[in-house]
């Protein structure tokens, strides 16, 4: 889903429910029943979508029947990697990945050293000029943090749906219709609807298969609740986006 962070902000929950504490405040000073139904209404949304009780469900509810087990007649034939994030900070590398991103290539290089396919990682530059692409970082992480090689380098893509049309050709060339792909369980779904359009067959490798495992703790809210809630929602939104466009 290609969404500028305003569009972001202004479609997808907690975030898009940011603003209606503030609405029920400012139509609080005339209709006073009205502002503060809108403004509870608000309050109660981000307190639930907080809570690990709420958010880890919503995740759980995009990772059932994912295709773990590789098919007899269409075995992978290569390894792809989905770029995430990048991190900032001081040093003589200040442009790193980040810490989804680095997830990912770990869960990569063990799959590696399991099957011994070989790996194409994909990501296009996160800002304009002369920095690296995502792709090129990730590449440099897996050879000398991992000790793992990289075959292919797909540079140009800003999402998961240029992920997959940009990456299909490179394989196509060398004759790979089958892959195992490497993202967090909560965005396989989407990804794998992607690479699929594009002739792909895929089996899922995820990082991190979340679980419901309930306790009384879960009920707090936190700053990972809300992340939670945020991958969700982000990854349901565009699923249906892509269905509706694609």
């Amino acid at each position: 889903m290609s969404l500028d962070p305003f569009a972001t902000a202004a479609v997808v929950p907690p975030l898009a429910i940011l603003p209606l504490p503030i609405v029920g405040a400012l139509i609080g000073w005339r209709w006073h029943r009205a502002g503060f139904a809108i403004a509870a209404l608000g309050g109660l949304l981000l307190t639930l979508l907080s809570m690990p009780a709420v958010g880890i469900p919503l995740l759980v509810s995009l990772e059932h029947g994912l295709p773990l087990a590789p098919p007899a007649r269409a075995p992978p034939q290569a390894i792809v990697i989905l770029g995430a994030d990048v991190s900032h900070g001081a040093g003589p590398n200040p442009f790193g990945v980040g810490p989804l991103t680095l997830e990912r290539l770990a869960a990569g290089s063990a799959l590696y050293r399991r099957v011994h396919l070989p790996i194409l990682v994909t990501g296009g530059k996160p800002y304009p000029g002369n920095d690296p692409s995502l792709a090129r970082r990730m590449a440099k992480v897996l050879v000398q943090n991992f000790r793992v090689p990289v075959t292919w380098e797909e540079r140009r893509s800003a999402n998961t749906w240029q992920n997959a049309a940009f990456s299909a050709p490179i394989l196509a060339r060398q004759g790979i219709r089958s892959i195992y792909l490497v993202t967090h369980a909560w965005h396989m779904r989407r990804a794998i609807y992607c690479f699929r359009h594009f002739g792909l067959s895929v089996t899922a490798a995820p990082v991190r298969l979340d679980f419901i495992s309930f306790d009384v703790s879960q009920l707090a809210p936190s700053i990972s609740g809300w992340e939670d809630s945020y991958y969700a929602f982000h990854e349901w939104i565009g699923l249906v986006w892509y269905h509706l466009r694609y």
